[in-house]
């Protein structure tokens, strides 16, 4: 049965999924972060790591954001080439918001390549809009960076 198929588990990510977590960020990026950097925000206390796993135990994506005073930063989001186009990284985005949606407080921000039509138009999905440009962000080609902000989540009750 092809992963494809199986039901897809969300849990926090571990010191022990590392090895599958640069599998796939040496997949995805041209600049990947370092170990030491994804064992850095596994370690934080601010951060919130979330991974999607098939149920073999496969990583097939994960999600790394850090709690800043007035807004959560989307660190970095990949899922494996294999499983793209499955909404993986879309449901991670969810599990995000469910799980920070307390902190009524706190948009969400992030950094995209401007060429990167595929992630601004899931961020987009997700409730992200452009705000503004970040020229020459990345280091590898000093592409500019689209700053992207999404406004807080709101509970329901009018006492919030």
């Amino acid at each position: 049965m092809s992963a494809t198929a199986n039901k897809v588990e969300f849990r926090r990510l571990e010191l022990r999924d590392l090895n599958a977590i640069e599998l796939i960020e040496r997949t995805s990026y041209p600049t990947p972060w370092s170990r030491s950097m994804f064992a850095g925000e596994l370690a934080k206390p601010s951060s919130l790591s979330l991974g999607a796993f098939a149920e073999t135990g496969e990583l097939l994506g994960y999600l790394i954001i850090s709690r800043y005073v007035d807004a959560w930063h989307v660190m970095n989001l990949a899922v494996a080439p294999e499983h793209r186009r499955r909404r993986i990284a879309t449901n991670l985005l969810e599990r995000l918001f469910e799980a920070t949606a307390n902190e009524g407080r706190r948009g969400y921000t992030l950094e995209v390549r401007v060429s990167n039509d595929v992630a601004i138009r899931l961020y987009e999905r997700a409730g992200f809009k452009p705000r503004g440009i970040r020229r020459g962000y990345y280091t590898d080609n000093r592409e500019d960076a689209l700053i992207m902000w999404r406004d807080p989540v709101v509970r329901g009750s009018a006492n919030d």
